[in-house]
This record gives C-alpha cells, structure tokens and sequence, in this order.
C-alpha cells in the first residue's frame, strides 16, 4: 500500500516577520489520529496531533521536508514550499503490515553479537569525535542487527524512534532510523530527526553554545550554505578537483585471484621469497602478486586547484544541481583534524594535526543542493577523510544559526 496525501485544508497564516502558521488535519482510516509526530526534518520545530488530529506548527518561509509519523503506519515524507504550493492539505496515514510483521513483532536476543553489534553501531553512528563522547543513545533495546557473514554486511533496524541525549551540544534528539548499512569499507545511513533543546544553567548553555559552533564549523552544511552565498573562500575553504584512476601498479583482482591459487596448492612447499627480491619461478611470482594486492586500488590525481562557485554550482530547471565532473576535494583551513582522526587507523604513524580535508564523491549523475543548505537526496554523494569522521554526534539542525558572541 502507498501513502495517501489528500489536498484538503492547510492554512497559512503570515506574519509580518515573513512567518507562517502551518495548520493540518492527520487522519488514519479509522479517523482523526491523535498523537501523530509532525515535524520538518532536522529542526526543532516540531508538534503532535491533538484529539482532532489537528495541529500547528509556527515556522518560517523557505523550503521544508515535513514528516508525519506514526507508529506502525505508513511515513508520509512531504516536500513543502512555503513561497510556491498554497493548497490546502490534509494527510492520511495506513496502516503498514511489513514493518509490523518485520520489525516490532522480530524478537532480538541481547546476547554478546547483539552488544558486539551495538558497539559498532555506535561507533560508525554516533562517531568517535570528541563531541561524541557525551552523546548517548537512551533506548539501546529498539535495536536490532543482522550480519551477513559471507557479504561481511552489518545492517541496523529500529522497533521504535531512538531517543539519544547530547549533552555535548544541549540537545534531546529523536532520530526514526529508516536506514544502516555498514558493508565492507562502505556505511551508509538516513532517517528523520526531531530536536528539542536541553535546560541547563548559564555555564551549560555557554558551553553548548561553543560545542554548536565547533560542530557547524567546516562541516557540509557550512560549505553548502557558503558555497550557495559564495562565501566558502572567505569562510576558510578551498576546493580542488581530482581524478580517480584504477592504479597501475596493483595487480587486477583476476591475476590475485590465480596467484592465490598457486600459493595454496604449493601450501607444502617452502616459500623464501622476500620483499623486492626478484621473482624465481611460479610461486615467487605469485607472493610477488599477493604483496602487490596491498597496494590502493586507485589513485587520485589534482587537476584544477581552487575552484569558483560557478565551477562546482549551477541553477538549472529552478533547483542548485552540482554541474563539476569527478571529485571535490574540500579543505577547511580554519579547524585542525581531531587526534582521534590521526589515531581512527591502527597502527598509523603519529603526525601533527593539519587542515580538515574531506572529499566528496558523486554516485548519482544529478545531484540537487536545497537553498536551506542540505542535499536533496543525501545518498547521492559519498564521503572521504574528515567529513566521515564526523557522524552524527556532529550534526545540527538545519534552523541552526551561528552566532559568535
């Protein structure tokens, strides 16, 4: 079954700060649903439904992406535009059997995988920053994991939204999880994110207020939103473009395949061979191939240094598209990388801490940047170095705004 969306009655109310009143009715089949979440994805403006399934949400114009949410029926993800769709709306959930029967009623086993999974979960969703180290998941238990041996393939389902308290950054966040998937050296995850503001005394609050501003610093949304305004040089970025290329030097995964073959059916024989020595016969080749297949499967080559807003952004059929080819290379020049970025690889070699460099890597050929500073489609790109360090213990919410004093 599919979501229904009914074009009945959503008023708007402007105000003379260039707000609005959003009003709507939330229905299920049976009638008005109370107690339904509506909120705009990743801002703290957020409401429930009451008795009348009716409810109000005072924001500001611009573009939203309103979710309506409900236990065990149907999410209903809505594009809002305040300045261009004035019809009146009305929505209706259904009920969804699939993830009654896949994910409330699937019993989980909190043994030792089960915590062992956790701890993972952890680590590569709320990160390893130092803002991460006070962040803290309440309600562990709606977790549930399955692990795919053979695909070495980690995938994370929730019964229930995930209440996670920061205490780093003064915020109670509920996250309805829809996806996560850590496979081999990729992970990918989205959901839909409410944030309420913590109480705390003046001490707390300032510090909340330094911990916002270290988080909103170098991270996508700052260059998004600066690249829109083309401000991102003079907020301390700088961008370069790279070609990625299969190396040379690394055997193909069809000549490492056969030199393996030949190493395990010679098993019984002595194998001397060294590192640079030069290859004797069959099996000195062959452990030359295995060495070999250490080496990057790519390489990535500078073309085009320092880069103009209109090289990466282009405004085309009314949306901000990404119109540069091959990769981004962002350097954010004002913030050093954490020791715990140095430290993420075992066994890396100690260095001193230098400007945060992230890389951003299409996976889809259109990719569309909102005016609020977020990708339309998040899994459209994919991210490398300094950007996939910082998880979601980094992230704000998008009616977030800087302040310096």
């Amino acid at each position: 079954m599919r979501n229904i969306c009914f074009i009945l009655s959503l008023l708007f109310t402007i105000s003379s700060f260039s707000q609005i009143v959003l009003k709507g009715t939330v229905y299920s089949e049976k009638g008005p649903l109370e107690n339904a979440a509506v909120y705009l994805n990743n801002t703290m403006l957020d409401t429930n439904t009451d008795e009348n399934g009716e409810f109000s949400i005072p924001i500001k114009e611009g573009q939203y992406e309103l979710i309506i949410s409900y236990l065990g029926y149907k999410k209903i993800n809505y594009a809002l535009n305040t300045a261009t769709y004035i019809k009146p709306l009305v929505f209706v959930l259904e009920e969804n059997a699939d993830v009654l029967d896949e994910v409330i009623i699937k019993k989980i086993v909190y043994d030792d995988e089960w915590r062992n999974n956790l701890a993972v979960f952890k680590r590569e969703f709320i990160g390893r920053t130092e803002l991460a180290a006070d962040c803290e998941i309440l309600n562990p238990e709606v977790l549930g994991f399955d692990y795919h041996y053979q695909e070495n393939k980690l995938t994370a389902y929730a019964r229930k939204p995930l209440q996670i308290k920061h205490n780093s950054l003064g915020y109670l966040i509920t996250h309805e999880l829809e996806r996560f998937v850590i496979n081999k050296q990729y992970i990918t995850y989205l959901g839909y994110t409410r944030y309420q503001e913590l109480k705390g005394n003046k001490r707390k609050q300032k510090r909340w207020k330094k911990n916002r501003l270290k988080a909103y610093n170098g991270s996508p949304v700052h260059f998004y939103k600066s690249l829109l305004n083309n401000t991102f040089q003079e907020h301390g970025f700088i961008v370069n473009q790279f070609k990625r290329v299969p190396n040379p030097e690394r055997p193909t995964e069809k000549e490492i395949k056969k030199a393996r073959e030949i190493i395990k059916r010679n098993r019984g024989l002595a194998i001397n061979y060294k590192k640079n020595d030069v290859p004797k016969n069959a099996i000195d080749s062959a452990m030359l191939v295995v060495q070999k297949s250490r080496l990057p499967k790519f390489r990535d080559y500078l073309y085009k240094s320092k880069l103009q807003k209109e090289d990466i952004l282009a405004f085309k059929n009314n949306a901000y598209q990404f119109i540069f080819e091959n990769n981004l290379s962002i350097v954010y020049t004002r913030e050093k990388e954490e020791m715990g970025y140095i430290k993420r690889v075992a066994f890396s070699k100690p260095r001193k801490p230098v400007a945060q460099t992230s890389s951003i890597i299409p996976i889809d050929d259109k990719i569309v940047l909102d005016i609020t500073g977020v990708l339309v489609n998040p899994l459209d790109v994919f991210y490398e170095g300094y950007w996939s360090y910082e998880k979601f213990a980094n992230t704000l919410p998008l009616d977030y705004q800087p302040t310096l004093d």
